[in-house]
C-alpha cells in the first residue's frame, strides 16, 4: 500500500476513535504567540473547541534569560514565545526568545553609538537567548531541549518541524525528531533526534528542482506520512524523513497557476497583512495533504486542492466565490476592505476552512457553500493558529525521553495539574 494511502487509512481510524472522547475536543486551534508566566510553576494549557483558539503558557523560570537591564539602561527585556509546529499526533514544539527591546525615546542615542545594533525596536548586539520545548498539551509535560551551539548557521528556527515515530506504527510515540533544512541550503539539515540528545548537521540527498530559484520556508512545517513537509507558499513543498541516516528530499510544486514569481518568497518590504502566506496555506486534513488559496480581488475565489497518493500532482476539489455567499448583505464583516485571510484547514474535515477578517473568524464549508460565524478571534489576529490533533491516548502518554539526562530532569515536570477549559 502506498505510503500516503496508508496514512489516510490510519487517519480514518484515528478520527473514529476521537469521536468517542468527551473529556477534551478532538483538536485545538493553538494560538501561535504564547506567554512565559512568572507566576506559575508548571505549564498551563487552556483548550477550547474550534473556532475558539486554545492557548498555553510555560513557567518563566524554565526559560533561558539574560540578566534584566538596569534601570538606567536604554534597553528593556521581553520574553516572546511561539508555538512553531505540531507533530500531527498531539505534541507541540515551542520556542521562547529572550529579546532586548529599545526603550521609548532611546532609539536616537542607540543609533548614534551603535549604528548596527538595532532591527526595528530590537537590540541584536548579543546572541538571542533561545529556549526550545516539546509539550504534551494534555498532561502538560514539558521536555526542554539542549541549546544549539552559537557557531551553527541557524540558531533560531521558527520553521523547525516536529515528527514522532512509534515502534508499533501507531499509538504513543517512542521517539521524536526536530529538524529544518539549513537556511539557503537544502542539502544540509539541522536536526535533533530524541534518543541522541544533541543537535547535528546531516547531509541530505538532494532532489531535482524545476528551476534554480531559492526555496524559502515561510510556513510552519508539517508532519505527515512519516515525513516532514517544508513549505514555501510561493512555490512548493519539499519533504524528507528526518530519522533517516541520509534523508532524501522530494519536491512537489504547487498547483499549476499557483506558483508566484521568483523573488517574492522572502516577503521583503511587504506589510505583514499583505504577505502571501496570509492568503495561501498547505495543511493536512483527513489523511491527505491539502493546499488552499484565496484570490486577492473580488469575488475572492477560494480554491482547495488535494495531493495525490503518489505525492506528485494536485487535484482541484473545491472552488468557491466568497463574495457570492454573502451577496445578500447584512453580515457584520461587510463591506470588506480586502480579501479574507486563510486561518487554517480543519484537520478532520477537508471541506472546512477557517477564515479571518480583521478580528473575526469565519467557518466556511466549501461543500455546502455555507459560512457560519462570525466568532471573535480569541488569539492574536496577526498570527495564524496551529492545528493540534489530540488523539485519545495522548492524555496518558509521556514525551519520549531525550537521552538518559532528560528522563531524570523532567521527572517532576510531568506531575502537574491537567486542566481543560472547554466553552
Amino acid at each position: 500500500m502506498p505510503l500516503l494511502r496508508l496514512s489516510a487509512a490510519v487517519s480514518g481510524g484515528l478520527r473514529r476513535s476521537l469521536a468517542t472522547v468527551a473529556s477534551h475536543p478532538p483538536w485545538g486551534m493553538m494560538t501561535r504567540i504564547v506567554e512565559a508566566d512568572p507566576g506559575t510553576q508548571s505549564a498551563h494549557v487552556r483548550l477550547a473547541r474550534p473556532p475558539h483558539a486554545s492557548d498555553l503558557r510555560v513557567p518563566l523560570h524554565l526559560v533561558k534569560t539574560a540578566p534584566i537591564p538596569g534601570p538606567y539602561s536604554d534597553l528593556d527585556q521581553a520574553v516572546i514565545g511561539e508555538v512553531c509546529a505540531s507533530s500531527g499526533d498531539g505534541l507541540l514544539f515551542l520556542l521562547y526568545s529572550n529579546l532586548r527591546v529599545v526603550k521609548e525615546g532611546a532609539a536616537g542615542r542607540l543609533s548614534f553609538t551603535h549604528p548596527r545594533r538595532r532591527i526595528g525596536k530590537f537590540d541584536l548586539t548579543r546572541y538571542l537567548d533561545i529556549t526550545r520545548f516539546v509539550l504534551n498539551p494534555l498532561t502538560h509535560q514539558l521536555s526542554r531541549l539542549p541549546d544549539i551551539a552559537y557557531d551553527r548557521k541557524l540558531v533560531y528556527g521558527r520553521y523547525m518541524g516536529l515528527l514522532t515515530q512509534a515502534d508499533r506504527g501507531h499509538g504513543p510515540p517512542d521517539r521524536f525528531a526536530i529538524a529544518v533544512p539549513e537556511e539557503g541550503n537544502l542539502n544540509v539539515m539541522l536536526r535533533f533526534l530524541s534518543e541522541r540528545d544533541e543537535w547535528e548537521h546531516v547531509a541530505v540527498s538532494p532532489c531535482q528542482l524545476p528551476s534554480a530559484r531559492e526555496m524559502v520556508i515561510n510556513q510552519e512545517t508539517l508532519a505527515f506520512g512519516g515525513r516532514m513537509w517544508f513549505v514555501d507558499v510561493t512555490w512548493g513543498v519539499v519533504s524528507a524523513d528526518p530519522f533517516s541516516d541520509r534523508p532524501e528530499l522530494s519536491f512537489t510544486e504547487l498547483p499549476r497557476g499557483s506558483v508566484l514569481p521568483d523573488g517574492v518568497q522572502q516577503f521583503e518590504g511587504v506589510p505583514s497583512s499583505q504577505r502571501p502566506d496570509n492568503f495561501r496555506q498547505v495543511g493536512v486534513s483527513q489523511g491527505r495533504l491539502r493546499y488552499v488559496e484565496v484570490s486577492r480581488k473580488e469575488p475572492f475565489v477560494l480554491s482547495s486542492f488535494v495531493l495525490d497518493n503518489e505525492g506528485i500532482g494536485w487535484t482541484l476539489e473545491h472552488r468557491v466565490a466568497l463574495s457570492k455567499l454573502w451577496a445578500d448583505g447584512g453580515f457584520p464583516w461587510l463591506p470588506l476592505k480586502e480579501s479574507p485571510q486563510i486561518g487554517l484547514i480543519d484537520p478532520h474535515n477537508a471541506n472546512v476552512v477557517y477564515l479571518t477578517v480583521d478580528q473575526l473568524v469565519l467557518v466556511l464549508d466549501m461543500n455546502m457553500k455555507e459560512v457560519t460565524g462570525p466568532y471573535p478571534h480569541t488569539g492574536n489576529p496577526m498570527f495564524k493558529c496551529i492545528p493540534c490533533v489530540l488523539p485519545p491516548w495522548l492524555g496518558s502518554s509521556r514525551i519520549p525521553s531525550v537521552g538518559k539526562k532528560d528522563a531524570e530532569k523532567n521527572k517532576g515536570l510531568a506531575d502537574v495539574l491537567v486542566r481543560s477549559d472547554i466553552p
